[in-house]
């Protein structure tokens, strides 16, 4: 079994990096983005000591999926293209939300009870 790994790893390398290094690129930036907003989220959180998402977590979330989903067209490969479109008018609806809000001037208030 682990024989079979190796080669499937050999064969994935062999593909998908060494025969298109120009994508294989694309696709690890746009991998690396699509990461990046979850160690944002993260960092944010810890600096205020509870669990916040901030408006750039959705930015860097749209960007990332618009890489990926470029990548995923360039493949061909109709369940990546469909997740990562599915994902980028979420992230657009998201970012919309948030802008649609600050422009009323709404803000959101979590109140703060007294044990």
């Amino acid at each position: 079994m682990f024989d079979s790994i190796i080669e499937f790893v050999k064969s994935a390398i062999m593909e998908q990096i060494v025969d298109d290094p120009v994508w294989a690129t694309v696709a690890m930036v746009g991998q690396m983005v699509f990461a990046g907003r979850f160690i944002l989220q993260w960092i944010v959180s810890e600096y205020k000591k509870r669990s916040h998402v901030p408006t750039a977590f959705w930015f860097i979330s749209l960007v990332g999926s618009l890489i990926l989903l470029s990548y995923a067209i360039h493949l061909k490969n109709p369940i990546f293209t469909l997740g990562f479109s599915l994902n980028t008018l979420i992230y657009l609806r998201n970012i919309h939300l948030i802008y649609k809000h600050a422009k009323k001037g709404v803000v959101t208030v979590i109140e703060k009870t007294e044990d």
